[in-house]
């Protein structure tokens, strides 16, 4: 391939990038009670839910190293791109920028050119960044042209999440700067999104999480621009059916190019905990 995608793994890749040859992940680890658990194709989502559902402390993730990083972008390709967490939420994106510059620093790398995003989201945020990516270069545009198209997308993009519980955010200092959260006793949920910047924001709440999804749907319709022509993107953390239903009310409000649903991989299902939904547009 003349071009490779590095998605760092909280951007959960569909079968068909997976399949594609395009991408390559590069995993971040979680700790539960001093065990590493790697977020790449051994995860098991159930297992890991029952450790964190077993444990007093709170589940930590590390992002990957800049040598890490360096060895992603191996591979012969002339054009890398990386799409990482939201910088603001992660030092992944730091690590991908230092990867990329003791790479250049190597003479046999001169002429390649690597270009890392800060995608100011997460999960399927990441998911959307890399398909315009290969988008983008599918029509030919130049390495430059590409960078610039997908930035001016990222500003446009975004990011809607309803948890069941947001313990694991809170504790980890995610929610840092949130003031209206609700006491969960009385069942209160509320719909949180992203940020231009790419922190965290209270935008509603609703008591229940049903009203709270059919809340976020409508926030995501009053908001949502020229939305025939963006991909919907949803992924969820054990819990299909309420993802689908997500979808049919998303869709029943307004119309989009493309949809598609997958299952939260290692670091989204830490965060969002088991129940929770994330929403990209």
């Amino acid at each position: 391939m003349d071009y490779r995608i590095v998605v760092d793994s909280c951007g959960e890749l569909t079968h068909r990038m997976k399949e594609s040859g395009i991408y390559v992940t590069a995993s971040l680890s979680m700790e539960v009670d001093g065990d590493t658990i790697v977020d790449d194709h051994t995860f098991d989502q159930a297992d890991f839910l029952r450790r964190v559902a077993a444990s007093p402390e709170c589940p930590k993730s590390s992002c990957p190293s800049p040598e890490k990083y360096m060895e992603l972008f191996e591979g012969g390709a002339k054009r890398v791109y990386a799409v990482t967490l939201s910088a603001e939420l992660s030092g992944s994106y730091n690590s991908a920028q230092l990867g990329r510059s003791l790479f250049l620093e190597e003479e046999k790398n001169r002429d390649v050119q690597i270009h890392v995003f800060n995608s100011r989201s997460a999960s399927v945020g990441e998911t959307l960044i890399a398909l315009k990516i290969q988008e983008c270069e599918e029509e030919g545009l130049p390495f430059d042209e590409v960078v610039r198209r997908v930035e001016d997308y990222i500003e446009e993009q975004h990011t809607y999440f309803v948890l069941e519980n947001l313990d694991t955010l809170r504790k980890n200092g995610r929610l840092t700067g949130i003031k209206s959260l609700v006491a969960s006793a009385l069942n209160i949920k509320p719909v949180m999104g992203s940020t231009p910047e790419g922190t965290i924001c209270q935008l509603g709440q609703a008591r229940g999480i049903r009203k709270a999804l059919a809340k976020m749907a409508e926030q995501i319709a009053r908001e949502g621009m020229q939305t025939e022509k963006k991909i919907l993107a949803i992924a969820h953390c054990n819990c299909a059916e309420r993802a689908r239903e997500v979808e049919r009310m998303i869709v029943d409000r307004i119309k989009v190019k493309d949809s598609f649903i997958v299952d939260t991989a290692g670091i989204s299902t830490m965060y969002a905990n088991d129940g929770g939904i994330i929403v990209v547009l």
